[in-house]
């Protein structure tokens, strides 16, 4: 599969666009003031409990106070408050964490106002963006992520990803991490360790405990909730998550942010690094690669698929509800052979809108409904095989006996809306126009106007085809009438783009004579 990703800088925002075989398949907006991203490192002091939720408010130094729930503060809570205490009052011993004694894991069955007490300080990662009226969810198992492996302070396990098959894979890379890793420190291996020497994934584990010595130093510095360290940016986080030999293109439109991530692939992937490419075009970068219109077609309400089937794509506050129509081609073949298509043909489609809207929560499917049962398998292992590249965590099961499928998937920020509509240029989203009757009369109006305001000038008028032909009726016509009352020849053009009531003026340079709008 082909990979590539673009990425569009502004002032204010980056916008990174993955595409697989030429198609959009992610979109991710990363704005220069947002106070939260998944994975930063924050200093909180507890703020309030709520034993019936079993859960605390923090402060975490912005105005939305964060949510931290019981599952959430992990069995190594209490070394974690133990660290934040040490640091916040004096230096630290040794290196690392090799001289720090571990405290008993918590209880996983337990009472929150047990653990915490109110204002007291914990180091916490955020675990989902604020979504809603919500504050941000936090974790206290924290992780430092790297290409190769996550590395897990406060613990000692060494796992290896699932997703790993070779057994004897397996056991190399778990036996290397387990005689270089540092003490203290456990260690969840990624599948792109898969082949790794150890010299690779030594050079990851000294970068990853760079990061742990700058939250101890900042963690020293600090006496109030503050952002201790932030997660790398989106463009890098999904280099670091994404990048495989499948991936040959990334491409840029700002120099500073292609230099950082170029030093960055230089750094975790050297013999990568030449695919990244500075974009120089005249056009924007999205444009160019045709991005927006693949941004309008799939953000609308009916995502319509090549094969003439289309979904519908309703919100709720519980749920997110697809609905599968055929469209008129069902109607051209063996229903049931057209039903299987179609919804084999829309599982691809809903996969590809769940990544790209980052829709998560609950999501149920209406396919098209099949008889054959062999049929409705092969579809459900098909939603299930077309789901693999998706990064969040979800659950496919199988159809109901209603022909519904129901996908949880994992959310973490909130779900990305583009409004594809456009403003009516004839009603300005009025719905309302003026009578067709009446428009002779408002352009000779304006023509009166444009010359007295411009007596010099030559003057043409774009109308639609429709417009222009009315004008042209007759022996007798609009352009003679208005040349025998201001004696002055108005040039008359088509042009098929406008509205049936719409038009504009040019003077002989050819830029538009703008009029003053009025007042709907």
């Amino acid at each position: 599969m082909e990979k590539e990703l673009l990425v569009k800088s502004t002032p204010t925002e980056v916008e990174i666009a993955l595409l697989e075989n030429k198609k959009l398949v992610e979109l991710h907006t990363q704005r220069n003031d947002i106070a939260f991203s998944v994975g930063d490192i924050f200093l909180a002091y507890v703020k309030s409990l709520r034993p019936g939720l079993n859960a605390g408010f923090l402060d975490v130094g912005v105005r939305k106070d964060a949510f931290l729930h019981y599952t959430d503060l992990g069995p190594q809570i209490n070394s974690v408050k133990k660290y934040t205490r040490i640091c916040l009052n004096g230096p630290v011993k040794g290196r690392y964490l090799e001289e720090f004694q571990l405290e008993k894991d918590n209880p996983k069955n337990g009472k929150i106002d047990k653990v915490f007490q109110k204002s007291k300080p914990v180091l916490v990662q955020i675990l989902k963006e604020p979504i809603s009226t919500k504050g941000p969810r936090l974790t206290c198992e924290l992780t430092l992520a790297g290409r190769f492996m996550v590395m897990t302070p406060f613990k000692n396990v060494v796992a290896v990803s699932k997703k790993i098959s070779d057994t004897a894979e397996r056991k190399r890379l778990k036996v290397l991490i387990e005689s270089i890793k540092p003490k203290n420190f456990g260690v969840i291996i990624r599948t792109a360790a898969v082949g790794k020497k150890v010299a690779d994934l030594h050079d990851e584990i000294s970068t990853l405990l760079k990061k742990w010595d700058t939250i101890k130093d900042e963690l020293a510095k600090s006496n109030k909730p503050r952002k201790i360290v932030s997660e790398v940016d989106k463009t890098q986080g999904i280099l670091r998550d994404l990048l495989s030999d499948s991936f040959n293109k990334v491409i840029i439109d700002d120099k500073e942010l292609f230099g950082s991530v170029k030093d960055y692939l230089n750094n975790i992937a050297p013999e990568q690094a030449k695919i990244i490419t500075y974009y120089k075009g005249k056009k924007p970068l999205f444009e160019h690669y045709r991005i927006e219109n693949q941004i309008k077609s799939a953000f609308s309400k009916t995502p319509t698929m090549s094969s003439g089937a289309y979904l519908v794509i309703e919100h709720t506050e519980a749920m997110h509800v697809i609905d599968v129509n055929s469209g008129p081609k069902l109607l051209k073949r063996d229903q049931e052979e057209a039903a299987v298509k179609v919804n084999i043909d829309a599982a691809q489609e809903i996969a590809r809108q769940l990544r790209l809207r980052d829709l998560g929560g609950l999501i149920i499917i209406d396919f098209i409904d099949m008889r054959n049962k062999e049929n409705r398998n092969i579809l459900y292992n098909k939603m299930k095989q077309f789901m693999e590249n998706d990064r969040a965590q979800h659950t496919v099961l199988p159809l109901s006996k209603f022909g519904l499928i129901q996908i949880t998937r994992q959310r973490v920020k909130p779900e990305l809306v583009i409004n594809t509509l456009e403003t009516c240029s004839s009603c300005k989203g009025s719905g309302k126009v003026e009578a067709t009757a009446l428009l002779p009369e408002e352009v000779e109006r304006n023509i009166k106007f444009i010359i007295e305001a411009y007596p010099n000038a030559k003057i043409s008028l774009k109308v639609h085809p429709l417009l222009h032909s009315y004008f042209k009726k007759g022996i007798y016509t609009h352009q003679m009438k208005w040349y025998v009352k201001y004696k002055k020849w108005i040039a008359l053009k088509s042009d098929s783009e406008l509205h049936i009531n719409q038009y504009k003026f040019y003077n002989n340079f050819n830029d538009e004579i703008r009029l003053q709008e009025k007042e709907k």
